[in-house]
């Protein structure tokens, strides 16, 4: 039988479960992971900020020069705005590097990527544009790219996630564009993985025979500095399109 409560108890009754739901929400809330920020774990074991989601410290463009006016920090995010193009690139734009050198390194980061965009997160980078007039001029790339849009999607090695033009993904794992994809790079003494969204989907070794091989059946094999070196920057590549990146934070090993 339905039993009638007056209302003020109702109400009391309401209150009283409002404020014991209301303790668990905060803690819900506070222990979310902040963006851009390092844990006190991570900081122990040697973790570094490459990005503080506040400004371009610590990057700069290609060259020397400071990155450009379309390489913006907005909600945290390192964003590249392709509002005014400039050839393939984007004006005030170019591919941006770090400061600092890295030989062996674990890196992590993510990234998503406007419809039908492409980019590429590009490493062990030598910094001389007499000998080397792009990034890519020496160092590999881990492709970003909206798989369902771009034409470079078609190419066989060139999907999100691959080697680029060297190794294809030994399983798709990437989000549609407009979503975030976690990605890590690890280069220890000579053995390189990739992983997309928890999968493992890239693991090569680097500078032995096979490596050789694999860059003189590619469209790097009149590149004679590619590939070849073990230190060098990261870098973000500006290739025309818009790209947000964020918690990018690197380990040296």
């Amino acid at each position: 039988m339905f039993r009638q409560y007056p209302i003020k108890f109702v109400v009391i009754a309401l209150l009283m479960q409002g404020m014991a739901c209301q303790p668990a929400a905060q803690k819900t809330a506070a222990e979310a992971p902040a963006f851009n920020t390092l844990s006190a774990e991570e900081s122990a074991d040697g973790w570094e900020l490459l990005f503080n989601g506040s400004d371009l410290s610590g990057w700069h463009k290609y060259g020397g020069a400071p990155a450009g006016s379309a390489w913006k920090v907005e909600d945290g995010t390192l964003m590249l705005d392709p509002s005014e193009k400039d050839g393939w690139q984007i004006k005030g734009g170019g591919d941006i590097v770090t400061d600092k050198v890295f030989g062996d390194f674990h890196l992590s980061l993510e990234w998503k990527i406007a419809q039908n965009g492409n980019s590429g997160i590009v490493f062990y980078i030598q910094e001389d544009t007499v000998l080397y007039e792009h990034t890519w001029k020496t160092g590999p790339e881990m492709q970003v790219l909206d798989n369902a849009g771009h034409p470079d999607a078609q190419i066989e090695k060139h999907r999100a996630g691959d080697l680029y033009d060297l190794i294809s993904c030994s399983q798709e794992s990437v989000k549609p564009h407009g979503e975030w994809n976690q990605v890590e790079i690890k280069s220890q003494n000579g053995q390189l993985d990739f992983w997309l969204n928890g999968v493992n989907v890239v693991t090569t070794t680097l500078w032995d025979e096979a490596w050789q091989n694999l860059i003189a059946g590619s469209k790097f094999a009149d590149m004679p500095g590619f590939g070849t070196f073990r230190e060098g920057r990261i870098g973000l590549q500006d290739h025309g399109d818009m790209v947000w990146y964020r918690n990018v934070k690197i380990r040296a090993l």
